[in-house]
């Protein structure tokens, strides 16, 4: 007679569900997972609130809030590339080919990693599920990450961030709870914008992180970022067609903001 096997699980299956489709997986760092595919007859759209919420991702702060609220960046590949720097050297020392040696040292590498990701996930999951509860509206910018990692000085910034798979969570848990996610372009100046009165300024290099407007206002830029972004997305939500802001001078890039379309559950 064999134990039975040690599975933790992610959640409970549902009451009265019938998996249809069982999936069994193995990773490269060696855990094995398996996924149950079966209707959830209690996913039912939350009760609608007039909350609203804007979001600017940053790298000093992972995420900040119109609200004024930040959740930190713990940089996990930061924190955890000295041990995966000796575990490659390890891995590299070893001979090609099948060798035991060799997969124990792969396998080390890839527990690493899977470290890392699992921590970039479970620190994207909470702020986000957390969001899409208590907000009928979450307005946020819509970077092209994958252009944005282009840039040498900063790919692994952005990467560590994980900028793209924050990208995608607010959307369909939006779409489960009956929630919107409004994109705001990627070219609306929402740093430079004074949230106050509305004045723009010509620049805003990214080592500035406070600044005072004309009108006396001293802005966090994160914060102001965020704020601006939540204004731009009601606009659009309520207008129901592109905006475009005022620009410092004619002939600049447009900067519109873009409603992004509601997956349906």
């Amino acid at each position: 007679m064999t134990d039975p096997l040690d599975i933790v699980w992610s959640r409970p299956l549902p009451q009265g569900a019938q998996p249809s489709t069982v999936s069994v997986s193995q990773d490269a760092a060696g855990r094995w997972f398996v996924s149950m595919l079966c209707d959830d007859p209690a996913v039912e759209p939350l009760p609608a609130t007039g909350a609203a919420i804007g979001i600017d991702v940053g790298l000093t702060h992972l995420l900040t809030f119109s609200t004024g609220e930040k959740v930190s960046n713990p940089q996990h590949e930061r924190r955890d590339r000295t041990r995966l720097a000796r575990a490659r050297r390890e891995l590299s020392r070893k001979a090609k080919g099948e060798g035991t040696n060799r997969a124990k040292a792969r396998r080390k590498v890839a527990e690493i990693h899977a470290r890392i990701a699992d921590r970039r996930r479970d620190l994207l999951h909470k702020p986000t599920t957390r969001l899409v509860r208590e907000n009928q509206t979450l307005v946020i910018e819509d970077l092209t990450v994958h252009s944005m990692v282009k840039n040498r000085g900063l790919a692994r910034a952005i990467t560590d961030a994980s900028w793209g798979e924050f990208r995608s969570m607010p959307e369909y848990k939006a779409a489960w709870c009956g929630r919107e996610v409004i994109a705001v372009h990627r070219f609306f100046p929402s740093s430079e914008l004074c949230s106050n009165c509305g004045t723009l300024r010509d620049a805003m290099p990214l080592g500035v992180r406070t600044w005072t407007c004309d009108c006396g206002i001293t802005h966090d830029r994160d914060v102001n970022a965020a704020c601006n972004l939540l204004a731009a997305g009601l606009a659009v939500s309520v207008c129901g067609a592109g905006v475009r802001p005022q620009r410092s001078s004619p002939g600049g890039p447009s900067a519109t903001k873009q409603k992004t379309p509601r997956r349906e559950p």
